[in-house]
Parts: C-alpha cells; sequence; structure tokens
C-alpha cells in the first residue's frame, strides 16, 4: 500500500465572503495537488469564515454556504483535481427526530469534496459555551463518527472541540481501527495555548493509536487572532510537522504504513513569546484593517512608548506609507516629545504631519470656562476630533492607542484618546508594551536596520502631558506594581482578602480595586482589540456598574 500524502491548508478566511473564501480553497487545493497531496484539510468553517455566530441561523446564508460547496465541488473537478479528497468546514442543517416538521437547525459541519461532489458530511458533536464561543446556542450538535476511506487507508474525522472533550466520536475512532486522525480547527490564540493544544493532540493520538493531524486557520477575524500552527503528532505523541504561525501555510506531511517509522515533515521553530504577542497584534490589525475595506490608517503620535508602539505595528501591518501619524502639541507638550514624534514618523515612512490644538482649546475655553480635569480633557478631546475628521476626510482607520493597565483603572479620556475604530494593545498590559517595543527594536538590530522606536520613548517616564510636569505616576501607582495587582485581580480573579494576603498595600490594592470597579463603563465603550491574553476586556472579563458593590 503506497504512503498517503496529507496537506494542511492553514488559510485565513473571512466572516461571511463565501466567494473568497471558496476562491482560496481552489488555489491551495492546486497547491496541494502539484505537491502530490491525496487529502487536503482545510480549517473550521472554512467556506463561511469563522465564528459567523448568528448569520448561521439565516436561511438564506446556509443555501449560500451550499451553493458554494457544490460550485468548489465542480470546479475543482473541471480544473482536473476530482480525485484529489477535499475536506472542508463550512455550515449544514440538521431536523432532528423529535422536531420533525420544525425548521432545520444549524450545524459546524466538515464536508469531503471529491469527484466533483459532496461525498461525506460530519457535524461536530461538542458545541463550546465558553469564553469567546456561543455554539451551543447556534448549533445542533452531530451524534455520528465519520471515517473516510482515502486510497485505502482510514481517515477519522473531527472538529476542533470534539478533542478538547474526554468521549465523543474520539473515544469511538479505535473501534473503527483508523490509520489518522484528523481535526479540523478556528481555534483563537491566546498567550501560552500552543503547548496545550500538542499536549491533547499528543493524548488523543495515543487513545487512537494513530497519528493527529491538526490543522488551524490564521489571521485576524474583528477582536479573534487565530495564529496557525498546524501539526501533526505521531501515534507515540511525538511532533512530526509543524507550520509556522500567524502566515497562511501548506503542510505537507506523508502517512507511511503502520510498521514504518513514521515520517517527519517541516517543522516551524517557536516563537519567543515576545515575538508571539507582537506578531499576532500584527495579525490582528492586518485582519481588521483588510476585511473592513481599509487601506490606510491614522493615529496620534505622542512620542510616547504606547503610540509608538501602534505605529511600529501598524507599519508592519499594512506598510509605513500607509500610516498617518499625527503631532498634535498643546502648551504643555514637551521639546523631547514632539522630537520623538517626529524621529519615530521617519523611521517607519509614516505620512508624518502637524496639527497644533492650542487654537482650537483656546476657542473652547473663551466659548466655556473648565478647569482641572474637564480642561485636561478638552485637550484629548479635541486631538480625537481631529482624527476622526481626517479619517473622514481621507478613508483611514483610526486606531486607539490606549493599553490594557489604563483600560483597566479607566485611564483615558471619553471621546478623546479612546476614540477609533481598532486599539491595538488593548489586552496588553504597559509592562508588555515597553517588552514588545524592546524585541521589535532588538529585532530589527539584529536585521541590521534601524530600530522603528526611539530609545527615549521606551526610556522616559510616561506622561499624558495635560498639564505642566505630568507623569502617569502622578495618579497611579508604578506601572510594575499596579500591572502586579491587575494581573491577580483581573487575570487571576482574586479579591481584596487574598492580594492582602498576598503582602500588597492596603492602600494600594483599595485604590486599583475602586478604579477598576468605576471604570467599566469607560471598558463597554471602547474601540475592539485583539485578544491575546485569557481574560480580554470586552471579551472575557466585565464588573458590576455599580459602585455599591465590592469584589471581597
Amino acid at each position: 500500500m503506497a504512503h498517503l500524502r496529507i496537506a494542511l491548508a492553514q488559510i485565513d478566511t473571512c466572516v461571511g465572503d463565501l466567494d473568497a473564501n471558496s476562491g482560496a480553497v481552489l488555489d491551495r487545493a492546486r497547491q496541494a495537488a502539484d505537491a502530490g497531496a491525496d487529502l487536503v484539510v482545510f480549517p473550521e468553517m472554512t467556506i463561511t469564515g469563522y465564528p459567523i455566530e448568528d448569520l448561521a441561523l439565516r436561511a438564506s446564508f446556509r443555501r449560500g454556504a451550499e451553493a458554494a460547496l457544490h460550485r468548489v465541488a465542480r470546479e475543482l473537478d473541471a480544473a482536473g483535481l476530482g480525485h484529489l479528497a477535499v475536506l472542508v468546514g463550512s455550515v449544514g442543517e440538521k431536523t432532528t427526530r423529535e422536531h420533525d416538521g420544525a425548521p432545520a437547525r444549524p450545524t459546524n459541519q466538515a464536508v469531503l469534496l471529491q469527484h466533483g461532489a459532496v461525498q461525506t458530511r460530519y457535524d461536530k458533536h461538542h458545541l463550546p459555551n465558553y469564553g469567546v464561543f456561543d455554539e451551543f446556542r447556534i448549533f445542533a450538535p452531530g451524534d455520528g463518527v465519520c471515517v473516510l476511506d482515502v486510497r485505502g487507508r482510514r481517515v477519522g474525522v473531527v472538529i476542533c472541540e470534539d478533542i478538547w472533550q474526554d468521549g465523543g466520536p474520539v473515544s469511538q475512532m479505535d473501534e473503527n481501527e483508523v490509520s489518522l486522525l484528523v481535526v479540523l480547527n478556528g481555534s483563537p490564540f491566546e498567550e501560552g495555548k500552543g503547548h496545550v493544544r500538542t499536549e491533547l493532540a499528543a493524548r488523543r493520538a495515543r487513545e487512537v493509536q494513530a497519528p493527529v493531524a491538526y490543522c488551524n486557520m490564521v489571521g485576524g477575524q474583528d477582536d479573534l487572532v487565530f495564529d496557525g500552527g498546524s501539526f501533526v503528532v505521531g501515534a507515540d505523541g511525538r511532533l512530526l510537522a509543524r507550520a509556522p504561525q500567524f502566515h497562511e501555510h501548506l503542510l505537507v506531511w506523508d502517512l507511511v504504513e503502520d510498521d514504518e517509522e513514521p515520517a517527519t515533515g517541516e517543522i516551524a521553530p517557536p516563537l519567543h513569546p515576545d515575538q508571539e504577542i507582537y506578531q499576532a497584534l500584527v495579525a490582528g490589525l492586518v485582519g481588521y484593517v483588510r476585511k473592513n475595506g481599509f487601506r490606510s490608517v491614522v493615529l496620534g503620535l505622542s512620542g510616547g512608548i504606547d503610540s509608538a508602539l501602534v505605529a511600529a505595528l501598524s507599519a508592519d501591518a499594512v506598510g509605513g506609507a500607509n500610516v498617518v501619524g499625527v503631532s498634535m502639541p498643546s502648551r504643555h507638550s514637551s521639546e523631547h516629545s514632539k522630537d520623538d514624534a517626529a524621529d519615530l514618523a521617519k523611521r517607519i515612512g509614516a505620512d508624518y504631519r502637524v496639527q497644533p490644538i492650542g487654537p482650537m482649546v483656546d476657542a473652547f475655553e473663551g466659548e466655556m470656562h473648565l478647569e482641572g480635569v474637564a480642561a485636561e480633557n478638552l485637550q484629548a478631546r479635541v486631538r480625537g476630533v481631529i482624527l476622526m475628521g481626517l479619517s473622514n476626510a481621507e478613508g483611514h482607520l483610526v486606531l486607539a492607542t490606549g493599553n490594557k493597565s489604563e483600560l483597566a483603572v479607566g485611564y483615558s479620556t471619553i471621546y478623546g484618546d479612546a476614540v477609533g475604530g481598532y486599539a491595538p494593545l488593548k489586552d496588553v498590559d504597559k509592562s508588555r508594551v515597553w517588552a514588545l517595543a524592546r524585541w521589535r527594536n532588538d529585532a530589527a538590530i539584529d536585521a541590521g536596520v534601524i530600530p522603528p522606536i526611539p530609545e527615549s520613548s521606551i526610556t522616559k517616564p510616561p506622561s499624558a502631558e495635560l498639564r505642566p510636569g505630568q507623569v502617569d505616576q502622578d495618579s497611579l501607582p508604578p506601572y510594575d506594581l499596579l500591572d502586579e495587582v491587575l494581573d491577580a485581580y483581573v487575570e487571576h480573579a482574586e479579591g481584596r482578602a487574598e492580594l492582602l494576603a498576598r503582602g500588597f498595600d492596603p492602600e494600594v490594592v483599595d485604590k486599583v480595586l475602586q478604579l477598576v470597579d468605576r471604570a467599566e463603563w469607560k471598558r463597554r465603550q471602547y474601540p475592539l482589540g485583539p485578544k491575546v491574553t485569557a481574560l480580554a476586556f470586552g471579551r472575557d472579563r466585565r464588573l458590576p456598574i455599580t459602585t455599591r458593590w465590592r469584589e471581597p
């Protein structure tokens, strides 16, 4: 019996774009065939994009997806690829016996296309309903087991969550004596998740006594980032092949005979943790810009670390020439901040503009007397108006530059620095912002090019510069301490008593908890940003909008 060549096509899909997603399947199927593949596996919900959420409940959308499936099957056959087994994800339909006559419910489906037609369907059993997932409400669960015959080899098929839960279809695979288990996935990125996937797949491989081929999608979709990293593990759990993260890729691997030494394929090296987060942020930004029809971005350049990192990310995502950086100095802006903003724009090749806000602020203050925080916030709101005006006039996507630490404690101005369509650092705390800036500069030095971020933007004390001599530490604990408390309170759900037991100063704990609890209303209005941690504001974490409740 000949070896079976498998291709895992980790592609970037777009929710609802049936034509583009179908075209990507055709393109990658041709590449797989050229590479000698017998079976090409695509990610979960390939045809529809993922997650489609309530689009699945529209019968008209399901009909469109079904038509696209059959069209792809015919076009594969017409292109001379009818012999190739093509396994894709899409939305299906199911009517249960208990509800005969009732409208069909959508299913999360894997579909085998071959010889110009739909050959086999499999409905996902386990429907996650936690974190970013809402599948239990949307889809009907499957109840069958899917084992394909591909050139005489038995290939089991499951979808994503089906391997995360004990029991179900995987537990029945050994009874069917499969030679390979393939898994279609739409598994969102979060830091530290990669090794969890491979360890889980290794455990399932030992259960079915066969290799597991895990195909994951890649790219940004709204506030989710899919990192790819598709891989194959052997029956003994050993890593046999792995695709790179955050890039579309076709991973080819050979399934040899059962009595032969398992074949190894390409094994992409793991990324440094800071590189992994940085690439996730770039992927999220690329996806949001492109899939929402933008070609360029605009942001305020203050000379500080947050706007500097967002500008560097933007240049890596869409090219420096498509980044509009606007310096908006006030009478409180320091010369070094203005110099740093100009320096950064030059380094990344941005379209750099200077728009002083003094006359606009003076006009407001001449009509409406404001003092204290209200006067400070007026400056931020004027800057927000300028950025939104440029967006309306020239078609750029406005980027908010705030980080997770600031968002946690409400250190931002609604309708000011919080304006924008996307917030690349929304799930990155301040301490990590500095680490990512250092990593990006070091990567540039290693590549023999000029670092994008001026050193002084990294080393100087952070300041909003809304009043003379202002620094963030006037209002907040030092960021290293603040982030440590926030990590315990937000990420690990520790209450006041636990924080005090760990030795944090009561005054610091009470201040931070009060700031976090009171800022929920601001967080609810903040733009979307890429989720890169286990607990991201807007997706996984909220607090009651009240000052009468306090977490113990």
